[in-house]
């Protein structure tokens, strides 16, 4: 049985959310409140969570924030009528697992939730923009969450998160080639990389779990992010 937390100042929605969860045999718990979700985390450990990001005094992105300080692992989704809203752009700074739109639809809620992993954070670095939304959406297939950069500064500025595993585009903006993967390993000591590159040539300048030149089987890369991540949960996260 899998629990989630759902946080909506819309208790009449919260509450039909989760007792559709609890008829499919897992479990909710509701918040009406940005400080009711994050006192309910210091007390249980939830499988994901799922909130509304227009609430008064506490909003989505703040309460991932404030939820991923208690339990770094806790993946999560938002739901927003506003997809141009500014707080949104920080809330996609926490690693999301999905950023879905009102209304509601859901069954996608509940697919997502049913995939959404622990501890499934990954840091996709890579320039390409149409590449790099392929990855993240081939990711959320599998339950994986991302956080993204597109070049060697946006790398030195991801947020407070604490990604599993990393995929790393060699040649990119604003630096030499493995600059990026170089700061990497600096900023997140020891996390598995795996490279992604159009030139076969270039030889990594740190350790990598594998090289995958472009164009590559998104399938045998997915195996790989799932060997790292079952070794990650193997080892005890």
């Amino acid at each position: 049985m899998r629990t989630y937390l759902i946080v909506d100042d819309n208790r009449d929605f919260a509450e039909n959310l989760a007792e559709i969860l609890r008829d499919g045999g897992d479990d909710a718990a509701v918040a009406e409140s940005g400080r009711e979700a994050v006192a309910l985390a210091g007390q249980r450990r939830f499988d994901a969570v799922l909130t509304d990001m227009r609430m008064p005094l506490m909003g989505g992105a703040e309460v991932v924030h404030e939820i991923r300080r208690i339990d770094p692992g806790a993946p999560a989704m938002v739901i927003t009528a506003h997809v141009g809203d500014d707080a949104l752009e920080a809330a996609r700074r926490e690693g999301l697992l999905a950023v879905l739109p009102k209304p509601v639809d859901v069954p996608r809620v509940l697919a997502l939730l049913a995939r959404a992993r622990r501890d499934g954070l990954v840091a996709v670095v890579e320039d390409d923009q149409r590449l790099s939304d392929n990855l993240c959406e081939a990711l959320r297939s599998r339950g994986f969450a991302a956080v993204t950069a597109v070049s060697v500064l946006e790398t030195e500025r991801l947020g407070p998160v604490q990604p599993f595993c990393a995929l790393v585009d060699l040649r990119l903006p604003g630096g030499p080639d493995g600059e990026a993967m170089r700061r990497l390993a600096r900023k997140y000591p020891g996390l598995p990389m795996i490279v992604v590159t159009g030139y076969a040539q270039e030889r990594p300048p740190e350790p990598s779990e594998a090289v995958f030149t472009k164009p590559f089987d998104t399938g045998a890369l997915l195996a790989t992010i799932e060997r790292l991540h079952a070794a990650r949960a193997g080892a005890g996260g």
